[in-house]
């Protein structure tokens, strides 16, 4: 009886290591935290304030056999798998580096429309563009690398994406265009061939997705301590403490106002992923609102999503559907103290 029983509790234990320590191909998501964002923001001699502001976010991790079963009990713990959350070939550092490129591109943004919107002096000017990902079996494919600093194409300097992806569209199959690029400091040049995309063959280019780095000026200065929150879906928060910083008035009015959503330089409000584990991370920190892209009313927008997921967890918490940042202050600017 002895031995089963030794035999029985190795076994467990052997089955226990597994299910924590082998990985597999899945991602799993759950509720992260609701983080108050007056410490990670810093206006010079900004304007303090009662009320709170905060970004929300949602956990991920490799799956391994004990998430996996969780994911398949708890509510609000997600599987996805690989290829929905990485590109074709990406490394979990390329990855990384992707999501903490997609936060800059998010707080350059956020910078610029608070600024504007206070009244404040800003000024922002193109300074290249950012590799955010390779097509695999494209012509940028194991030449270029997620990081990489475009600086010139066919001898031409290039400032934005957009003059990049105008320059290439341009082109035919087989065309040949030098792409020069910055990587860890030291200048690189390569010549590439436009080619047909493998899920869209009427269309050609180098495989590439790229983003546009803007050198941001302020007056009066500020930082943003991200740490190390990766992608773009902290933009209108940002964009909102940030403006509460630089005005008098607290458009808080005291209370706690919890969101997420991208914003772009005209101030407008895009969708993200992980609504539902993101209201529920709201909820537990107490928000008293949750502003949720609307999408311009999109059946399947986040707002309605957020709406049915504050339904079934019973939270008193205000679902607000915003476009722009416009329409986030105007709401604020309508709540009692």
């Amino acid at each position: 009886m002895k031995r089963t029983y030794i035999v029985a509790l190795l076994l467990g234990a052997v089955v226990s290591l597994l299910a924590l320590f082998v990985q597999l191909p899945y991602y799993v998501t759950m509720p992260g935290t609701a983080q108050v964002l007056e410490p990670l923001v810093h206006v010079e001699h900004g304007d303090k304030d009662q009320g709170k502001l905060m970004l929300t976010t949602v956990r991920m991790g490799r799956a391994n056999i004990a998430a996996y079963v969780l994911a398949h009990v708890r509510p609000y713990y997600e599987l996805y798998p690989m290829q929905a959350i990485k590109q074709a070939g990406e490394t979990d550092e390329e990855y990384t580096l992707r999501q903490l490129q997609l936060m800059e591109e998010s707080k350059e943004a956020a910078i610029v429309v608070a600024y504007q919107h206070a009244h404040k002096p800003v000024t922002y000017q193109p300074r290249g563009v950012y590799v955010m990902g390779v097509v695999k079996g494209m012509p940028a494919d194991r030449v270029l690398q997620v990081g990489d600093r475009i600086v010139q194409i066919d001898g031409k300097q290039v400032s934005t994406a957009e003059q990049l992806i105008g320059y290439v569209r341009q082109k035919k199959k087989g065309d040949q265009v030098t792409i020069t690029w910055k990587r860890d400091g030291k200048e690189e040049t390569a010549t590439l061939t436009v080619a047909p995309f493998p899920q869209a063959p009427k269309q050609v280019g180098l495989g590439l997705s790229p983003m546009t780095d803007y050198d941001v000026e302020t007056d009066p200065p500020v930082q943003i301590d991200s740490e190390k929150i990766g992608g773009p879906s902290a933009g209108l928060m940002f964009s909102l403490e940030i403006y509460n910083q630089l005005v008098e008035e607290d458009i808080t009015k005291g209370h706690k106002i919890a969101g997420t959503g991208t914003i772009n330089m005209n101030g407008e409000v895009g969708p993200i992923g992980g609504i539902s584990q993101k209201v529920v991370a709201a909820a537990e920190a107490g928000a008293d609102v949750f502003f949720a892209p609307n999408e311009k009313g999109a059946k399947d927008s986040n707002y309605r999503e957020a709406v049915k997921t504050a339904k079934k967890i019973g939270t008193t918490m205000k679902i607000v559907p915003v476009d722009t940042f416009d329409e986030a202050l105007h709401y604020l600017d309508t709540l009692h103290e």
